[in-house]
């Protein structure tokens, strides 16, 4: 038995024993699902989920061991009852983008009460969307499905299971409070376009811990709008590494406030950690940051702050940042930098970083030609302990 399955197997029976009322388990098979593959099986899991919602207990909708074609999937709530979604076997999505009116494939919605687990795994089969993917060069892009969204859901955990190869975002949380995330795989080439792990938007109280992710983009991206975030013992590659932003590129964005991280190990990836906000955007703050005890294995950008940010051929230049950055915190950071730079904290003209503080830094360049640097531009901060390199602070 893997260990995700254990895993998702002890956390399901110490949920339940806190969780009240009968329960009852809904097989999918007993509604008509198909395990070959094939067989499109969205009906059967939607069946299972209707009589399982309206359950005053705690209801148990099983995928069993196997692969079933599903999707695109709504399970809408609120539920009577607590609800938990066990997948032990494979849930693989349609490879027609022509079935999705949406951008999500797995979707959960206002729902109160929640677990994700059961140590098997969503297949996004994203190899045949990303050639359809243009939103790395246009603003002005259809956004492809997402294969794990949780909209308005509150008191969730998403535990033990496995994602490979999104046709978008691997996870997605939005306006949700109180979601766990830990000992999850996520898993996507390092070219694949935008298949970020976990995307955080307009939600507060997320912990995402002892998991595994290695994409073609963020590990973990936090946008506008979320507070109280933690993020421990991630170990994240190939991939961009774990960023915040980006921000400001739409109006009237939210503040993101609150953010640790800490005991993560971060391996062949474009960034460490990172602040990223575009030139030209509203008004809006990033505070309350804390990186810390983070190990950096050949990552090419270690700590950054990119005020300048733009994806595009081109941005609007017009005016800086306007995103305040304030009381952000780098401690006990160590490993290699695969670039000479392995500080880079270029934040806006227009409303300079207030409060940085680097402390206990020692993080050492991989190349021939000289020793690892820092860079400041518009940055008000301070710094102590052991610094490799040099603080420019």
């Amino acid at each position: 038995m893997g260990i995700l399955r254990v895993v998702s197997l002890l956390s399901l029976f110490a949920w339940m024993a806190h969780a009240t009322g009968p329960t009852r388990v809904f097989n999918i098979k007993e509604f008509g699902a198909i395990a070959d593959g094939t067989t499109d099986s969205s009906e059967a899991l939607l069946n299972a989920w209707k009589e399982a919602c309206a359950l005053d207990g705690i209801a148990r909708v099983l995928i069993p061991e196997g692969t079933f074609l599903v999707g695109p999937a709504v399970f809408k709530g609120p539920c009577k009852g607590s609800m938990v979604f066990q997948v032990k076997g494979v849930v693989k999505a349609p490879t027609d983008l022509n079935k999705f009116e949406s951008d999500g494939w797995i979707v959960f919605n206002y729902i109160n009460g929640l677990m994700i687990t059961g140590g098997g795994t969503f297949d996004g089969q994203g190899a045949s969307a990303w050639p359809h993917n243009k939103c790395p060069k246009s603003v002005k892009c259809k956004l492809l499905p997402t294969s794990i969204r949780l909209n308005f859901v509150n008191d969730a955990t998403i535990r033990g299971i496995s994602s490979v190869n999104s046709k978008f975002f691997h996870m997605n949380i939005f306006a949700c409070k109180n979601i766990k995330i830990t000992s999850v795989k996520i898993s996507a080439p390092e070219d694949s376009p935008n298949t970020d792990g976990i995307h955080i938007g307009d939600s507060t109280g997320v912990k995402i811990s002892r998991s595994v992710i290695g994409t073609g983009d963020d590990c973990i991206s936090i946008g506008p709008g979320s507070s109280n975030i933690s993020i421990s013992n991630v170990f994240c590659g190939p991939g961009h590494g774990i960023s915040v932003g980006s921000l400001g590129r739409y109006p009237n964005e939210k503040d993101v406030v609150g953010l640790h991280v800490r005991n993560c190990t971060l391996t062949g990836t474009n960034n460490g950690v990172r602040i990223k906000t575009f030139e030209a955007s509203s008004p809006s703050s990033a505070s309350n940051f804390t990186f810390e005890d983070i190990v950096m294995n050949n990552v090419y950008n270690p700590i950054i702050i990119d005020q300048e940010y733009c994806p595009y051929a081109s941005c609007s230049k017009e005016f800086p940042s306007r995103v305040k950055i304030s009381d952000i915190s780098f401690t006990n950071i160590r490993g290699v930098s695969a670039s000479q730079v392995a500080i880079n904290l270029l934040c806006s003209k227009g409303v300079p970083c207030q409060n940085v503080q680097v402390s206990d830094i020692n993080l050492v360049y991989n190349g021939q030609d000289g020793d690892s640097t820092a860079s400041c531009s518009n940055v008000k901060g301070v710094s102590s302990g052991q610094l490799i390199p040099p603080s420019c602070l």
